[in-house]
Protein backbone atom coordinates (compact mmCIF):
# COMPACT_ATOMS: atom_id res chain seq x y z
CA UNK A 1 0.00 0.00 0.00
CA UNK A 2 1.89 3.44 -0.92
CA UNK A 3 2.49 5.75 1.97
CA UNK A 4 0.63 8.43 1.43
CA UNK A 5 -2.40 6.27 1.52
CA UNK A 6 -1.11 5.22 5.17
CA UNK A 7 -0.70 8.66 6.06
CA UNK A 8 -4.15 9.95 4.92
CA UNK A 9 -5.90 7.43 6.71
CA UNK A 10 -3.60 8.04 9.69
CA UNK A 11 -3.94 11.83 9.37
CA UNK A 12 -7.33 11.53 9.21
CA UNK A 13 -8.65 9.63 11.86
CA UNK A 14 -6.47 11.66 14.17
CA UNK A 15 -8.87 14.85 12.92
CA UNK A 16 -11.61 12.70 13.75
CA UNK A 17 -11.08 11.99 17.16
CA UNK A 18 -9.70 15.30 17.93
CA UNK A 19 -6.66 13.87 19.48
CA UNK A 20 -2.83 14.86 18.86
CA UNK A 21 -0.43 11.73 17.77
CA UNK A 22 -3.32 9.30 17.54
CA UNK A 23 -2.93 6.65 14.47
CA UNK A 24 -3.97 3.81 13.05
CA UNK A 25 -1.85 0.64 12.01
CA UNK A 26 -3.56 0.04 8.43
CA UNK A 27 -2.26 -3.62 8.94
CA UNK A 28 -4.53 -3.89 12.37
CA UNK A 29 -7.18 -2.50 10.54
CA UNK A 30 -6.33 -4.89 6.98
CA UNK A 31 -5.95 -7.93 9.53
CA UNK A 32 -9.41 -7.12 11.34
CA UNK A 33 -11.48 -6.05 8.14
CA UNK A 34 -10.39 -9.81 6.88
CA UNK A 35 -11.23 -11.66 10.39
CA UNK A 36 -14.79 -10.18 9.40
CA UNK A 37 -15.16 -12.35 6.74
CA UNK A 38 -15.58 -11.69 2.45
CA UNK A 39 -12.91 -10.52 0.14
CA UNK A 40 -10.57 -7.48 1.00
CA UNK A 41 -8.28 -5.56 -0.99
CA UNK A 42 -6.28 -2.60 -1.57
CA UNK A 43 -8.50 -0.01 -3.17
CA UNK A 44 -7.79 2.43 -6.10
CA UNK A 45 -9.08 6.01 -6.92
CA UNK A 46 -11.26 4.67 -9.58
CA UNK A 47 -12.96 2.93 -6.96
CA UNK A 48 -14.98 6.26 -5.00
CA UNK A 49 -15.26 8.94 -7.65
CA UNK A 50 -11.33 9.47 -7.27
CA UNK A 51 -10.79 9.49 -3.40
CA UNK A 52 -8.19 7.26 -2.35
CA UNK A 53 -9.90 5.29 -0.34
CA UNK A 54 -7.54 2.47 2.20
CA UNK A 55 -9.46 -1.03 1.64
CA UNK A 56 -12.29 -2.59 -1.19
CA UNK A 57 -14.51 -5.43 0.80
CA UNK A 58 -16.92 -6.97 -0.71
CA UNK A 59 -19.12 -8.85 1.27
CA UNK A 60 -21.00 -12.46 0.24
CA UNK A 61 -23.63 -11.90 2.73
CA UNK A 62 -26.04 -9.45 5.17
CA UNK A 63 -23.78 -11.26 8.42
CA UNK A 64 -20.40 -10.67 6.82
CA UNK A 65 -21.49 -6.83 5.90
CA UNK A 66 -22.05 -6.22 9.11
CA UNK A 67 -19.15 -7.63 10.49
CA UNK A 68 -17.36 -5.75 8.31
CA UNK A 69 -19.29 -2.42 9.51
CA UNK A 70 -18.64 -3.15 13.01
CA UNK A 71 -14.80 -3.01 11.70
CA UNK A 72 -15.06 0.26 10.35
CA UNK A 73 -17.01 2.10 13.21
CA UNK A 74 -14.17 0.63 15.78
CA UNK A 75 -11.66 2.17 13.84
CA UNK A 76 -13.48 4.81 12.78
CA UNK A 77 -13.74 4.45 9.12
CA UNK A 78 -15.44 6.35 6.98
CA UNK A 79 -17.89 4.02 4.48
CA UNK A 80 -18.81 3.98 0.95
CA UNK A 81 -21.19 1.84 -0.54
CA UNK A 82 -20.96 0.77 -4.10
CA UNK A 83 -22.65 -1.65 -6.52
CA UNK A 84 -21.76 -1.07 -10.22
CA UNK A 85 -20.41 2.61 -9.10
CA UNK A 86 -22.28 4.44 -12.52
CA UNK A 87 -23.86 6.71 -10.17
CA UNK A 88 -21.48 7.66 -7.47
CA UNK A 89 -20.19 10.87 -9.34
CA UNK A 90 -24.33 12.09 -9.20
CA UNK A 91 -24.82 14.60 -6.44
CA UNK A 92 -21.98 15.92 -4.20
CA UNK A 93 -19.72 13.14 -4.08
CA UNK A 94 -17.99 11.72 -1.02
CA UNK A 95 -15.58 14.11 0.53
CA UNK A 96 -13.60 11.24 2.28
CA UNK A 97 -13.82 7.74 1.90
CA UNK A 98 -11.12 4.96 3.90
CA UNK A 99 -13.50 1.62 3.24
CA UNK A 100 -15.37 0.65 0.00
CA UNK A 101 -17.99 -2.05 0.60
CA UNK A 102 -18.86 -3.44 -2.93
CA UNK A 103 -21.52 -5.11 -3.02
CA UNK A 104 -21.49 -7.38 -6.33
CA UNK A 105 -20.98 -10.63 -4.25
CA UNK A 106 -24.26 -10.45 -3.01
CA UNK A 107 -26.28 -10.77 -6.26
CA UNK A 108 -29.11 -13.20 -5.37
CA UNK A 109 -32.35 -13.60 -6.18
CA UNK A 110 -32.88 -14.73 -2.20
CA UNK A 111 -36.83 -15.95 -2.69
CA UNK A 112 -39.11 -15.36 -5.09
CA UNK A 113 -43.10 -16.16 -4.21
CA UNK A 114 -44.53 -15.58 -7.88
CA UNK A 115 -48.15 -16.10 -6.39
CA UNK A 116 -47.52 -13.64 -4.18
CA UNK A 117 -46.46 -11.49 -6.84
CA UNK A 118 -43.33 -11.06 -4.48
CA UNK A 119 -39.04 -11.00 -4.56
CA UNK A 120 -36.43 -10.54 -2.05
CA UNK A 121 -33.09 -9.81 -3.93
CA UNK A 122 -29.40 -8.90 -2.18
CA UNK A 123 -27.95 -5.63 -3.15
CA UNK A 124 -25.61 -6.53 -5.59
CA UNK A 125 -27.86 -8.05 -8.24
CA UNK A 126 -28.23 -6.50 -11.55
CA UNK A 127 -31.19 -5.37 -12.64
CA UNK A 128 -31.08 -7.34 -15.70
CA UNK A 129 -30.25 -10.68 -14.16
CA UNK A 130 -33.21 -10.10 -11.87
CA UNK A 131 -35.18 -9.14 -14.73
CA UNK A 132 -34.52 -12.49 -16.52
CA UNK A 133 -35.28 -14.75 -13.26
CA UNK A 134 -38.68 -13.24 -12.71
CA UNK A 135 -39.26 -13.12 -16.24
CA UNK A 136 -39.69 -16.90 -16.28
CA UNK A 137 -42.80 -17.02 -13.91
CA UNK A 138 -44.44 -14.34 -16.31
CA UNK A 139 -43.59 -11.06 -13.80
CA UNK A 140 -40.94 -7.63 -13.52
CA UNK A 141 -39.85 -5.33 -10.88
CA UNK A 142 -42.06 -2.24 -12.59
CA UNK A 143 -38.84 -0.22 -13.02
CA UNK A 144 -37.18 0.74 -16.79
CA UNK A 145 -33.69 1.14 -15.09
CA UNK A 146 -30.61 0.22 -17.02
CA UNK A 147 -29.81 -3.59 -16.87
CA UNK A 148 -26.39 -2.92 -15.66
CA UNK A 149 -27.27 -0.83 -12.88
CA UNK A 150 -27.16 -3.02 -9.26
CA UNK A 151 -30.64 -3.49 -6.84
CA UNK A 152 -29.46 -1.37 -4.02
CA UNK A 153 -27.85 1.43 -6.22
CA UNK A 154 -31.47 1.28 -7.96
CA UNK A 155 -32.85 1.76 -4.68
CA UNK A 156 -30.00 4.08 -3.27
CA UNK A 157 -30.33 6.91 -6.11
CA UNK A 158 -34.15 6.60 -6.33
CA UNK A 159 -33.83 5.72 -10.16
CA UNK A 160 -37.06 5.43 -11.94
CA UNK A 161 -37.93 5.63 -15.84
CA UNK A 162 -40.37 6.68 -18.12
CA UNK A 163 -43.19 3.83 -16.23
CA UNK A 164 -42.95 6.05 -12.76
CA UNK A 165 -46.24 7.27 -13.77
CA UNK A 166 -48.14 4.18 -13.01
CA UNK A 167 -45.79 2.06 -11.29
CA UNK A 168 -44.15 4.63 -9.20
CA UNK A 169 -40.38 5.02 -7.87
CA UNK A 170 -38.11 2.35 -6.01
CA UNK A 171 -39.78 3.36 -2.58
CA UNK A 172 -43.36 2.70 -4.06
CA UNK A 173 -43.00 -0.71 -4.78
CA UNK A 174 -40.29 -2.04 -1.41
CA UNK A 175 -42.33 -3.57 0.52
CA UNK A 176 -39.58 -4.94 2.88
CA UNK A 177 -35.25 -4.02 3.49
CA UNK A 178 -32.21 -5.41 5.10
CA UNK A 179 -29.36 -2.67 6.70
CA UNK A 180 -26.92 -2.86 8.32
CA UNK A 181 -26.62 0.23 10.50
CA UNK A 182 -23.04 2.42 10.48
CA UNK A 183 -22.39 0.96 13.97
CA UNK A 184 -22.75 -3.19 12.21
CA UNK A 185 -26.48 -3.24 13.71
CA UNK A 186 -29.12 -5.50 11.27
CA UNK A 187 -32.10 -3.42 11.03
CA UNK A 188 -35.61 -4.81 8.73
CA UNK A 189 -38.35 -3.79 8.06
CA UNK A 190 -41.30 -5.31 6.08
CA UNK A 191 -41.98 -8.64 5.73
CA UNK A 192 -42.39 -11.56 2.38
CA UNK A 193 -46.33 -10.23 1.43
CA UNK A 194 -47.67 -6.91 -0.01
CA UNK A 195 -50.02 -6.24 3.53
CA UNK A 196 -47.46 -6.80 6.06
CA UNK A 197 -46.76 -3.39 7.34
CA UNK A 198 -44.72 -4.90 10.38
CA UNK A 199 -41.60 -2.61 11.71
CA UNK A 200 -40.53 0.96 10.49
CA UNK A 201 -40.92 1.60 7.37
CA UNK A 202 -37.01 1.28 6.14
CA UNK A 203 -37.89 1.31 2.45
CA UNK A 204 -39.11 5.22 2.21
CA UNK A 205 -35.85 6.45 4.56
CA UNK A 206 -33.11 4.75 2.54
CA UNK A 207 -34.95 4.94 -0.77
CA UNK A 208 -33.03 8.36 -2.14
CA UNK A 209 -31.12 8.23 0.20
CA UNK A 210 -27.60 7.97 -1.55
CA UNK A 211 -25.57 6.20 0.91
CA UNK A 212 -25.64 8.43 4.10
CA UNK A 213 -27.59 6.56 6.20
CA UNK A 214 -26.65 2.83 6.04
CA UNK A 215 -26.20 -0.01 3.91
CA UNK A 216 -28.54 -1.69 1.85
CA UNK A 217 -27.90 -5.83 1.96
CA UNK A 218 -31.36 -6.48 0.81
CA UNK A 219 -34.83 -5.23 -0.97
CA UNK A 220 -38.09 -7.13 -1.03
CA UNK A 221 -40.45 -5.77 -4.38
CA UNK A 222 -43.72 -5.99 -4.94
CA UNK A 223 -44.28 -7.03 -8.33
CA UNK A 224 -46.52 -7.08 -11.65
CA UNK A 225 -47.28 -9.16 -14.62
CA UNK A 226 -45.34 -8.60 -17.32
CA UNK A 227 -47.72 -7.16 -19.89
CA UNK A 228 -48.89 -8.87 -22.97
CA UNK A 229 -48.91 -5.87 -25.59
CA UNK A 230 -47.39 -2.02 -25.33
CA UNK A 231 -48.10 0.19 -27.89
CA UNK A 232 -47.03 4.07 -27.69
CA UNK A 233 -48.61 6.58 -29.16
CA UNK A 234 -46.67 9.87 -30.40
CA UNK A 235 -47.34 13.46 -31.41
CA UNK A 236 -45.57 16.71 -32.07
CA UNK A 237 -46.09 19.81 -30.81
CA UNK A 238 -44.72 23.75 -32.22
CA UNK A 239 -46.75 25.42 -29.29
CA UNK A 240 -46.08 25.10 -25.93
CA UNK A 241 -49.49 25.33 -24.52
CA UNK A 242 -50.99 22.66 -26.94
CA UNK A 243 -48.55 20.38 -26.28
CA UNK A 244 -48.98 21.14 -22.02
CA UNK A 245 -52.83 20.56 -23.13
CA UNK A 246 -51.64 16.99 -24.65
CA UNK A 247 -49.94 15.68 -21.53
CA UNK A 248 -52.43 16.78 -19.01
CA UNK A 249 -55.06 14.76 -21.14
CA UNK A 250 -53.01 11.83 -21.23
CA UNK A 251 -51.72 11.49 -17.77
CA UNK A 252 -55.49 12.38 -16.65
CA UNK A 253 -57.18 9.94 -18.98
CA UNK A 254 -59.16 6.83 -17.89
CA UNK A 255 -57.36 5.40 -20.51
CA UNK A 256 -54.33 4.07 -17.85
CA UNK A 257 -51.13 5.82 -19.30
CA UNK A 258 -48.25 3.66 -18.37
CA UNK A 259 -46.10 6.43 -19.26
CA UNK A 260 -46.42 10.21 -20.74
CA UNK A 261 -43.10 11.26 -21.80
CA UNK A 262 -42.06 14.71 -23.08
CA UNK A 263 -39.00 15.82 -25.34
CA UNK A 264 -37.69 18.88 -26.85
CA UNK A 265 -34.06 18.90 -28.29
CA UNK A 266 -33.23 21.93 -28.14
CA UNK A 267 -35.73 24.74 -25.84
CA UNK A 268 -37.29 26.80 -28.33
CA UNK A 269 -37.85 23.42 -30.67
CA UNK A 270 -40.75 21.30 -31.13
CA UNK A 271 -42.19 19.21 -28.29
CA UNK A 272 -42.45 15.42 -28.66
CA UNK A 273 -45.36 13.51 -26.69
CA UNK A 274 -45.82 9.91 -26.30
CA UNK A 275 -47.94 7.99 -24.26
CA UNK A 276 -47.11 3.93 -23.36
CA UNK A 277 -50.10 1.92 -22.87
CA UNK A 278 -49.73 -1.76 -21.45
CA UNK A 279 -52.02 -4.94 -20.61
CA UNK A 280 -54.13 -7.43 -23.21
CA UNK A 281 -53.42 -6.89 -27.06
CA UNK A 282 -56.68 -6.39 -27.73
CA UNK A 283 -57.48 -4.36 -24.70
CA UNK A 284 -54.11 -1.74 -25.81
CA UNK A 285 -54.96 -1.52 -29.41
CA UNK A 286 -58.68 -0.55 -28.82
CA UNK A 287 -57.10 2.42 -25.76
CA UNK A 288 -54.78 2.95 -28.59
CA UNK A 289 -57.10 4.07 -30.74
CA UNK A 290 -58.64 6.78 -28.44
CA UNK A 291 -55.04 7.73 -27.26
CA UNK A 292 -54.35 8.88 -30.87
CA UNK A 293 -57.79 11.00 -31.10
CA UNK A 294 -57.31 12.37 -27.43
CA UNK A 295 -53.70 13.71 -28.98
CA UNK A 296 -55.21 15.27 -32.01
CA UNK A 297 -52.73 13.88 -34.35
CA UNK A 298 -51.13 10.34 -32.60
CA UNK A 299 -49.10 8.13 -34.21
CA UNK A 300 -49.65 4.77 -33.19
CA UNK A 301 -46.39 2.53 -32.70
CA UNK A 302 -45.41 -1.09 -32.00
CA UNK A 303 -41.61 0.00 -30.80
CA UNK A 304 -40.53 3.12 -28.71
CA UNK A 305 -39.63 6.23 -31.05
CA UNK A 306 -36.06 6.79 -31.44
CA UNK A 307 -36.62 9.91 -28.64
CA UNK A 308 -38.21 7.92 -26.42
CA UNK A 309 -36.27 9.00 -22.91
CA UNK A 310 -34.30 6.34 -21.29
CA UNK A 311 -33.28 6.59 -17.42
CA UNK A 312 -31.24 9.70 -17.23
CA UNK A 313 -27.34 9.81 -18.14
CA UNK A 314 -24.84 12.38 -17.47
CA UNK A 315 -21.99 12.64 -20.34
CA UNK A 316 -18.54 13.74 -19.46
CA UNK A 317 -18.81 17.23 -19.71
CA UNK A 318 -22.65 18.07 -18.98
CA UNK A 319 -24.87 18.70 -16.23
CA UNK A 320 -27.49 17.15 -15.51
CA UNK A 321 -30.18 19.19 -13.91
CA UNK A 322 -33.86 17.34 -12.18
CA UNK A 323 -36.65 19.47 -12.34
CA UNK A 324 -39.52 18.77 -10.03
CA UNK A 325 -42.97 19.84 -10.59
CA UNK A 326 -46.94 19.90 -10.53
CA UNK A 327 -48.37 19.04 -13.76
CA UNK A 328 -50.33 21.90 -14.25
CA UNK A 329 -47.10 24.19 -13.88
CA UNK A 330 -45.87 22.01 -16.85
CA UNK A 331 -46.35 25.13 -19.37
CA UNK A 332 -44.45 27.96 -17.42
CA UNK A 333 -41.61 25.21 -17.08
CA UNK A 334 -40.96 24.85 -20.38
CA UNK A 335 -41.15 28.83 -20.45
CA UNK A 336 -38.71 29.11 -17.70
CA UNK A 337 -36.34 26.60 -19.00
CA UNK A 338 -36.71 28.21 -22.69
CA UNK A 339 -36.06 31.70 -21.08
CA UNK A 340 -33.08 30.77 -19.20
CA UNK A 341 -31.16 29.34 -22.37
CA UNK A 342 -31.68 32.22 -24.29
CA UNK A 343 -30.15 34.36 -21.56
CA UNK A 344 -27.56 32.22 -20.54
CA UNK A 345 -27.13 31.45 -24.31
CA UNK A 346 -26.88 27.96 -23.72
CA UNK A 347 -28.43 25.08 -24.90
CA UNK A 348 -30.74 22.63 -23.34
CA UNK A 349 -32.35 19.55 -24.28
CA UNK A 350 -35.29 18.39 -22.44
CA UNK A 351 -36.65 14.76 -21.97
CA UNK A 352 -38.97 13.19 -18.78
CA UNK A 353 -41.91 12.05 -17.58
CA UNK A 354 -43.80 14.81 -17.94
CA UNK A 355 -47.19 13.24 -16.83
CA UNK A 356 -45.76 12.83 -13.42
CA UNK A 357 -44.34 16.16 -13.08
CA UNK A 358 -40.48 15.15 -13.76
CA UNK A 359 -37.89 16.48 -16.51
CA UNK A 360 -34.31 16.05 -16.74
CA UNK A 361 -32.09 19.24 -18.34
CA UNK A 362 -28.87 18.66 -19.56
CA UNK A 363 -26.55 21.56 -20.48
CA UNK A 364 -23.76 21.42 -22.35
CA UNK A 365 -20.27 23.11 -20.18
CA UNK A 366 -18.57 22.86 -23.68
CA UNK A 367 -18.86 26.17 -26.28
CA UNK A 368 -19.03 24.27 -29.42
CA UNK A 369 -18.64 27.55 -31.20
CA UNK A 370 -15.96 29.17 -30.10
CA UNK A 371 -14.40 25.79 -28.56
CA UNK A 372 -14.42 27.21 -24.72
CA UNK A 373 -15.71 25.74 -21.97
CA UNK A 374 -18.59 27.58 -20.04
CA UNK A 375 -18.45 25.80 -16.77
CA UNK A 376 -19.56 29.52 -14.53
CA UNK A 377 -22.27 29.74 -17.77
CA UNK A 378 -23.70 26.35 -16.15
CA UNK A 379 -23.75 27.56 -12.58
CA UNK A 380 -25.67 30.22 -14.24
CA UNK A 381 -28.27 28.63 -15.83
CA UNK A 382 -28.92 26.75 -12.43
CA UNK A 383 -29.75 29.51 -10.56
CA UNK A 384 -31.58 31.52 -12.76
CA UNK A 385 -34.12 28.50 -13.54
CA UNK A 386 -34.59 28.10 -9.65
CA UNK A 387 -35.25 32.57 -9.51
CA UNK A 388 -37.26 31.85 -12.20
CA UNK A 389 -39.45 28.61 -10.37
CA UNK A 390 -39.36 30.40 -7.62
CA UNK A 391 -42.67 30.16 -6.02
CA UNK A 392 -44.13 27.54 -8.34
CA UNK A 393 -44.07 24.57 -6.12
CA UNK A 394 -41.09 23.15 -8.05
CA UNK A 395 -37.64 22.14 -7.20
CA UNK A 396 -34.40 22.17 -9.53
CA UNK A 397 -31.79 20.00 -8.24
CA UNK A 398 -28.22 19.30 -9.85
CA UNK A 399 -27.88 15.22 -9.98
CA UNK A 400 -24.39 15.67 -11.88
CA UNK A 401 -22.46 18.22 -12.64
CA UNK A 402 -18.02 18.76 -13.25
CA UNK A 403 -16.39 20.10 -10.65
CA UNK A 404 -15.65 23.39 -12.06
CA UNK A 405 -19.82 23.24 -11.85
CA UNK A 406 -20.38 22.14 -8.47
CA UNK A 407 -17.62 25.01 -7.17
CA UNK A 408 -19.84 27.36 -9.13
CA UNK A 409 -23.13 26.86 -7.26
CA UNK A 410 -21.60 26.65 -4.07
CA UNK A 411 -23.62 29.60 -2.05
CA UNK A 412 -26.13 29.84 -4.81
CA UNK A 413 -28.15 26.99 -3.78
CA UNK A 414 -25.73 24.29 -4.41
CA UNK A 415 -26.40 21.07 -5.86
CA UNK A 416 -30.11 20.29 -4.06
CA UNK A 417 -31.01 23.99 -3.77
CA UNK A 418 -33.86 24.54 -1.15
CA UNK A 419 -34.85 21.25 0.62
CA UNK A 420 -37.70 20.94 2.54
CA UNK A 421 -37.75 19.45 5.83
CA UNK A 422 -33.83 19.43 5.67
CA UNK A 423 -33.70 19.67 9.62
CA UNK A 424 -35.94 16.89 9.91
CA UNK A 425 -33.23 15.08 7.18
CA UNK A 426 -30.81 15.72 9.80
CA UNK A 427 -31.97 14.78 12.55
CA UNK A 428 -32.55 11.26 10.65
CA UNK A 429 -28.90 11.39 9.55
CA UNK A 430 -28.01 11.70 13.41
CA UNK A 431 -29.38 8.73 14.46
CA UNK A 432 -28.95 6.21 11.89
CA UNK A 433 -25.27 7.75 11.38
CA UNK A 434 -24.35 10.12 14.28
CA UNK A 435 -20.26 9.57 13.67
CA UNK A 436 -21.72 10.85 9.90
CA UNK A 437 -19.09 8.32 8.33
CA UNK A 438 -21.53 7.10 5.47
CA UNK A 439 -20.68 8.69 2.82
CA UNK A 440 -19.46 11.56 3.91
CA UNK A 441 -20.18 14.99 2.06
CA UNK A 442 -23.23 13.98 0.17
CA UNK A 443 -25.70 14.60 2.82
CA UNK A 444 -26.70 17.98 2.07
CA UNK A 445 -25.88 19.70 5.01
CA UNK A 446 -24.37 22.93 3.35
CA UNK A 447 -26.31 24.91 0.60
Amino acid sequence: MQAASRLLLLSRTAARRGEVGVSVDLDVVRKDLLAAGGEVREASPANADGQAPSFVALPGSTDEAAALMRVAAEHELTVVARGTGSRLSWGVPASRCDLVLDMSRMSDVVEHSHGDLVARVQAGALMRDVQATLAQAGQEIALDVPGDASIGGVVASGLAGPRRLRYGTPRDLLIGMTIVRADGMVAKSGGKVVKNVAGYDLGKLFAGSWGTLGLITEATFRLHPLPAARAYVTAEYFAVSVACDAVAAAANSPLVSSAVELSRARADGPIQVGVLLEGSADGVEARAARMAGLLGQGVIRSAAPAWWPAPPQAPAGETLIRVSFWVSALARVLDAIEATSAATGLSAVIQGSAGAGVLHVWVSSYDELNGESRHGGVADFVAALRSALAGQRGAVAVLAAPALVREGLAGRGGMNGPVPGLALMRAVKDQFDPGHRMSPGRFPERL
